[in-house]
């Protein structure tokens, strides 16, 4: 073999050596980011989960909490009253809506419930007669965005308009109208519900993060003094992000490790909200 070959071959050899090499590189930051992208999606549906069990636990106890087996505690075994928060508009003389809220407490729930179920309801566009229901829809229905919900003929209009659902989820009740019924504006014509949160998370690792070595978040509360008014705070952050380019040191907050609240302001948000 002469040496115009050699060097040929070694060339050649070299070429596939370097392309394997920047091919694997190139493969192993995609699949780097990748691992990065689905890792944060779990850490922030645990801290959205933490979060919402705190507000809940607020609501009960007037405080958060900063113990992990409280707060699991809380959700295993807890009851919670059920509020349906309703409202009565009317039209005052000189033309302008006068809305009057009420809350009603129709019996308990578990904490675990109230805490992953998200209840929407479908209430009356404007005073008008009733139409119907939209085609099909009945107690015990898995709804989806975008379907007919009701169909309403306005006070002083010969049209019948059709609404739609604006979330998704399981028709819970249907108030009992009948078609030629009158409804006021804001009346509540349909319960329905969704998870808002998977149901298979083990509650039982709620204080591990996702993708470490079985680290928990950091939690903090405290009762502070805003104005002289107590007001509770809480702040709970990943503390060994999976991201390399998230750290306390980067002056943009959602750079910052995945976290919500704030140790010094009445906030719960989410720095990737």
């Amino acid at each position: 073999m002469n040496l115009t070959k050699i060097v040929g071959t070694v060339l050649f050899v070299l070429s596939i050596a370097l392309f394997y090499y920047l091919y694997s590189s190139i493969d192993s930051t995609i699949k780097f980011k990748e691992s990065i992208s689905t890792t944060e999606a779990q850490v922030i549906e645990k801290l959205s989960l933490i979060r919402e069990a705190e507000k809940v636990y607020l609501e009960q106890h007037g405080k958060y909490t900063s113990s992990w087996d409280t707060l699991i505690n809380f959700i295993e075994t807890a009851q919670v009253p059920i509020i349906q928060r309703r409202e009565i508009i009317t039209q005052e003389s000189y033309g302008v809506d006068k809305v009057e809220v009420l809350f009603d407490t129709l019996g308990s729930i578990s904490a675990k419930e109230k805490i992953f179920k998200k209840n929407y309801t479908v209430n009356a566009a404007d005073n008008g007669v009733f139409q119907g229901y939209g085609d099909g829809v009945k107690v015990g229905d898995y709804v989806v965005k975008g379907a007919k919900s009701y169909r309403l003929k306005k006070d002083g209009s010969e049209r019948t308009d059709e609404y739609s659902f604006l979330e998704k989820g399981t028709v819970h009740s249907m108030a009992r109208f009948n078609v030629g019924d009158h409804v006021k504006k804001g009346q509540i014509l349909i319960n329905f519900w969704d998870y808002q949160f998977n149901p298979e998370i083990d509650v039982k690792t709620l204080n591990l993060v996702p993708g470490s070595d079985n680290k928990s978040f950091d939690i903090f509360t405290e009762v502070i003094d805003r104005n002289g008014i107590k007001v509770s705070v809480i702040e709970v952050k990943d503390p060994a992000p999976i991201n390399p380019d998230r750290n306390e040191r980067n002056e943009a907050k959602n750079r910052k490790p995945l976290r919500f609240g704030s140790r010094t302001d009445v906030n719960t948000s989410g720095n990737w909200e």
